[in-house]
């Protein structure tokens, strides 16, 4: 991408997005766009695609605090796209070139001196590109990132798990172990000098850097392409990684995974897996935060008269309740260590809500005992405050 593409491209729209949204914010939007428009998805699908890329791009930016600050100061400064004269420039034309900036002063009066170390580390963290005094030298390139999503259980979610990922991504081509010449013999490429970029005019009195046409970005140019990446110097690839899946993770989790993504170019480092996480719904528990939820149905004598009751674990051996006496329906009650696990190692609570189940069916003896009940209970009413408080409302 071009410096002068980044600047004029508003990731907070791609998101959709106000400038001011919070990272929880951001992070929502990404993954409800993600899973509309992933491949997965849309197979065969173009645009889709194209709009995935879009998304997993505007989130690496805005997702990252720091790159965020950066792109932000970015915009800031050149006014989507182009640089905004002080007061005191008039109203002429000026010749501006931002490789002064990019590259850092060349001297303590120099018109970039004004920036200190320039905009260098700006643009250099976010497009991974060195500054000034690289010479002639083809950088090393990053590898891609690669996006992927994976499903568990409801169980191997709260416990972790390793699953298999097979993921396409673009790598060295095997066949030139990456030069793009099948003899292996790239030579510099004459038009950016190797350093992959060339300057342009952009109308306005100053210059931009764009990937150069010739080499591509790469700096080198294949004498003789090699004949299965056509002088790319990379190939698409297929591999499956055996992914540990760290325990306590929630549905909608994006999971990144340093140097696990696409290799990098001449010795730059591979690129981040990013794994979107999807739970399954469990059909006895559920999740609040780092707590399991759990209803247990209860007789209506339990509530009334107390007792012991017997409750499920995810996983393990059932525990044993104590019921007060007199215990009211949808009261939640708490097992301590029991939940999903949480960062630092630790459990959350199992929360019981206990459920009094109404029998459908009633033997002769069950229903003399509850017309007896019933007649000793005769004249308690139940709605009666109910009722006094509707008044007094």
């Amino acid at each position: 991408m071009s410096t002068k593409d980044f600047i004029e491209k508003d990731y907070y729209k791609v998101l959709g997005v106000p400038k001011d949204a919070t990272e929880a914010e951001i992070k929502k939007a990404y993954r409800k766009l993600a899973r509309e428009f992933h491949p997965d998805a849309n197979k065969g699908n173009a645009k889709a695609e194209e709009r995935f890329k879009e998304i997993s791009e505007a989130n690496d930016i805005l997702g990252d605090p720091k790159k965020r600050k950066e792109y932000d100061e970015a915009r800031a400064l050149f006014g989507n796209g182009g640089f905004r004269p002080g007061p005191g420039a008039g109203g002429g034309s000026f010749n501006f070139d931002l490789g002064d900036l990019f590259g850092g002063a060349q001297g303590g009066g120099g018109a970039a001196g004004g920036f200190g170390g320039g905009l260098g580390d700006v643009f250099g963290g976010l497009f991974n590109r060195g500054g000034a005094g690289t010479g002639t030298r083809t950088q090393p390139r990053r590898g891609q990132d690669i996006d992927t999503e994976v499903t568990l259980t409801f169980t191997e979610a709260i416990e972790g798990a390793t699953v298999p990922l097979r993921m396409s991504s673009q790598s060295p081509c095997k066949a030139c172990s990456g030069t793009g010449d099948k003899n292996g013999t790239p030579r510099v490429c004459p038009t950016c000098v190797g350093t992959g970029q060339v300057a342009r005019g952009s109308g306005g009195g100053f210059s931009l850097t764009d990937p150069c046409p010739d080499c591509k970005g790469r700096g080198l140019i294949a004498e003789h392409p090699c004949l299965d990446c056509k002088g790319s110097g990379r190939a698409k690839s297929s591999r499956t990684m055996q992914v540990r899946i760290p325990a306590g993770v929630t549905d909608g989790q994006r999971i990144r995974l340093r140097g696990k993504g696409a290799p990098g170019e001449r010795g730059g480092p591979a690129g981040d897996l990013y794994v979107l996480v999807h739970v399954g719904a469990h059909p006895v528990f559920g999740r609040k935060d780092d707590n399991l939820t759990v209803t247990v149905p209860v007789t209506f004598t339990e509530a009334a008269l107390g007792g012991e009751i017997r409750v499920p674990t995810l996983g393990g051996p059932s525990l044993t309740l104590k019921l007060p006496p007199g215990t009211p329906n949808g009261r939640t009650m708490r097992a301590r260590g029991k939940g999903a696990v949480r960062k630092d190692g630790t459990r959350g609570d199992l929360l019981v809500t206990v459920e009094v189940s109404v029998p459908k069916d009633l033997s002769g003896k069950a229903r003399d005992a509850l017309e007896a009940y019933r007649e000793a209970t005769a004249g308690e009413d139940p709605r009666e405050e109910l009722f006094e408080a509707a008044k007094g409302a």
